[in-house]
């Protein structure tokens, strides 16, 4: 009975003595918000700072558009027809006139000996009456009529030497072909494609301008195009020509660019971004790292002094472009103010800082303040 009061005796003297430990901590620790870390009066961050500064800028219209070749076109056959040979490898470069593909032509070479020899025939005819109806002999309406049946076998060669070049398919164009399943022995049916054919040694590009860029927009304008395919390289062409009409529906004009393609990097169809510079200005600017966006509100930490140090001010700014690393800043900053470079997402508004390689502000007793930047 002893030992069991006792056991609680103990137990309520180690309960008072933790109320009264947590009473004391209570009583002397700092209120939460005020002295916390993080908070608005907690501990200072370190942050390094980029200093607002006039920067040049180039106004510059970007847009999408594919590549094609100076000429490109799909070969194919007018007729149905066998191959007989294809003359062509897979990309190979060919030159104008060409040969590519042979068809079956057997028919076609007979009905071209057949008119030659009655264009023979309607010659000697036609010599031998013209002398009779010369001497007086023969009367000339009879020359005549032979002179009509030679015109007649002419144009009846001529129809059987193109029915022949029918089966000759050459190329319209010197360029390079593409990939083709067609080999000899294949049946050819009208319309249906035997292989491409693209000139490589010049790209055009067509995309679409806002027509509200018409006023700097101009034929021969310097542009640059830049291949998702290959990002970091970029090339320089002009603008050819403008379409002569707007597009009622999107407001937009349609440009062509050309572009030289050394080497024929650039193949028709690949995507390519285009930028035409229209003009230069000086803004100020931040670097890119230093905006912080909510929705469509930007915004920035200018760097304040405060007390002895410096403290972090939630600063809305109106942005233009960007361009090599900077954000350019039209409303909201002034040249010569510090902002927090990079680390926004450890930075509350009002939260005392320590920039990186700058001491501990001035105070009123030291001397006067410097402003910060």
């Amino acid at each position: 009975m002893i030992r069991r009061h006792f056991f609680l005796i103990v137990a309520a003297g180690f309960l008072v003595l933790m109320l009264i430990g947590g009473a004391l901590k209570l009583a002397t620790g700092e209120p939460k918000g005020k002295g916390g870390p993080g908070g608005p009066g907690g501990r200072a961050a370190a942050v390094s700072a980029a200093t607002v500064a006039l920067r040049p800028f180039i106004d510059r219209i970007e847009a999408l558009g594919v590549a094609k070749g100076r000429e490109s076109v799909t070969i194919t056959s007018n007729t149905s027809e066998l191959v007989t040979a294809v003359r062509f490898r897979d990309g190979q470069q060919v030159s104008k006139g060409q040969v590519l593909v042979e068809l079956k032509s057997g028919e076609e070479d007979a009905g071209l000996i057949e008119a030659q020899a009655r264009l023979a025939q309607a010659e000697r005819d036609y010599n031998r009456w013209k002398s009779l109806a010369d001497q007086g002999i023969a009367p000339k309406a009879t020359a005549e009529q032979f002179r009509s049946a030679l015109e007649t076998a002419r144009a009846g060669v001529e129809a059987a030497r193109a029915r022949k070049l029918d089966r000759v398919i050459r190329a319209p164009f010197a360029g390079v072909v593409g990939l083709t399943d067609v080999a000899p022995g294949a049946l050819i049916s009208p319309g249906a494609p035997i292989v491409t054919l693209d000139d490589l040694s010049l790209v055009r590009i067509d995309f679409d301008v806002p027509d509200r860029y018409l006023p700097v927009l101009f034929e021969g304008s310097l542009i640059s195009a830049r291949p998702d395919a290959w990002p970091n390289e970029t090339y320089q062409g002009r603008i050819a020509r403008l379409d002569s009409r707007i597009d009622a529906a999107t407001r937009a004009i349609t440009a062509r660019a050309e572009f030289p393609n050394p080497g024929g990097r650039i193949k028709p169809g690949m995507l390519m971004r285009i930028s035409v510079s229209h003009g230069a200005r000086e803004g100020l600017a931040v670097p890119e790292a230093a905006v912080q966006f909510e929705g469509d509100q930007a915004f920035v930490f200018v760097i304040t002094p405060r007390g002895d140090g410096f403290s972090a001010r939630k600063q809305a700014v109106q942005t233009g472009v960007t361009e090599g690393g900077f954000v350019e800043i039209t409303v909201g900053l002034r040249a010569g103010d510090r902002v927090v470079a990079d680390g926004l997402n450890r930075i509350q508004n009002g939260q005392p800082v320590k920039v990186q390689g700058a001491g501990k502000r001035p105070s009123a007793a030291t001397g006067p303040a410097r402003k910060a930047g």
